[in-house]
């Protein structure tokens, strides 16, 4: 019998991927989409048929991949390593600080309090870079009341998760991420090892609250690396797609119009996580030999299944590669699917879409982006601007 194995890339390099990525996925859903791709050792799928497929089988592709950087970097294997009962138990430990209740009754009113103050910090009649001075705090801060790690500043929540997100996509396997995220967790931990007592006195919402609480709790190191987890992922989630969701509307002052006539606030969320997914690859692990598009992928090979190049799929998203808050309403993957479905969606959409989305156009309804070519975007597994320069008025 013939066996057909996906072609293998040599040329592709993080770098081009980290720089700019959305040329190459286009080119390879039109050529190649199921690529080995030597530069991360994966092959890549970037339909969005295929990442959806894998997600939603669990017991054909694996999270357990022995081979990513995100072990080391969190000197854990998180839930995110993990499937069944074995991830379930761990996700189920934090759900209650996620609940619809909980979310509308405690985190909603938190956030509205956070923006209002962070936005009273920001001066009138002046350029700001709102990555620096309000995406990325906000997010810090917010995470920080979820979570329950009130006693960390926006500044060391921020640099844990951006060591920790540079470790975990340490393709390269380089010493510098790993020292960084090593320091970040040892900080983390020295945090945690004090508030776990706090919350025990003391009970609430808080997802460190809730799992140290628990009527049968699940290991203490498990709980801290679901903290980890949730500091990786949530601040940077928020914050690149609040800037993202920014630039769009800047960029197209129609559709900005529109939107703040109508308050379609949601619409203008949705699709900035499509157009630029703030998590653009995650890996699974093949557990049998199977094929994907008639290639032949073995047992004991990692599939990357590439989030942002599935959001801009032609087969589900006419001109994908541009911003429209008004297409046609099309279910992205922005945030993942199957059972390892983003657990903090729900709240990023409704800081961002009902508390902060609105509150800063009120205060600054001519706010205006100074020149979208100053804008730096970066990232190959999570993804946004690193800047945002505008004037607010």
């Amino acid at each position: 019998m013939t066996t057909t194995t996906a072609p293998i890339d040599d040329a592709i390099t993080i770098g081009d991927l980290v720089s700019d990525p959305y040329p190459i996925y286009k080119r390879l859903r039109a050529e190649t989409p199921v690529l080995q791709v030597r530069s991360v050792g994966r092959t890549m799928l970037t339909k969005a048929a295929d990442t959806r497929y894998v997600k939603e089988n669990p017991e054909l592709f694996s999270s357990n991949d022995p081979n990513t950087p995100m072990k080391r970097a969190f000197r854990a294997r998180t839930l995110m390593r993990k499937d069944g009962e074995e991830h379930r138990r761990e996700r189920m430990a934090m759900a209650p600080a996620f609940g619809a209740k909980v979310i509308q009754e405690h985190w909603i009113p938190a956030y509205r309090k956070i923006a209002a103050e962070y936005l009273d910090r920001l001066p009138k009649g002046e350029v700001v870079d709102l990555f620096a001075a309000l995406s990325a705090p906000y997010a810090a801060r917010g995470l920080a009341v979820l979570l329950g790690t009130e006693e960390a500043t926006d500044e060391e929540m921020q640099r844990w998760s951006q060591h920790l997100i540079d470790g975990a996509g340490n393709f390269g396997w380089e010493d510098q991420p790993f020292a960084q995220s090593d320091t970040a967790n040892d900080e983390m931990d020295a945090l945690f090892a004090r508030l776990v007592e706090t919350h025990r006195a003391d009970p609430n919402p808080s997802a460190l609250a809730v799992m140290v609480n628990a009527d049968n709790p699940i290991e203490m190191s498990q709980i801290y690396a679901n903290i980890k987890i949730a500091i990786g992922g949530g601040i940077n989630e928020p914050r690149d797609a609040l800037c993202t969701i920014l630039y769009g509307l800047l960029t197209n002052p129609d559709q900005l119009e529109e939107v703040q006539k109508n308050e379609d606030w949601k619409l203008a969320f949705e699709e900035g996580v499509r157009w630029v997914a703030p998590i653009q690859v995650s890996s699974r692990l093949v557990t049998q030999d199977t094929q994907i598009r008639d290639y032949d992928i073995p047992a004991g090979d990692t599939v990357m299944t590439i989030q942002a190049s599935a959001c801009r799929d032609e087969d589900l998203f006419e001109d994908g590669e541009s911003y429209n808050a008004y297409r046609p309403s099309q279910s992205h993957q922005a945030f993942g699917n199957g059972p390892h479905f983003c657990q903090g969606t729900h709240v990023a959409r409704r800081a961002l879409a009902d508390v902060m989305l609105p509150m800063i156009f009120e205060r600054f309804p001519n706010i205006k982006l100074v020149d979208p070519k100053q804008v730096v975007w970066s990232g190959f597994g999570f993804r946004g601007p690193l800047n945002l320069p505008v004037l607010l008025s």
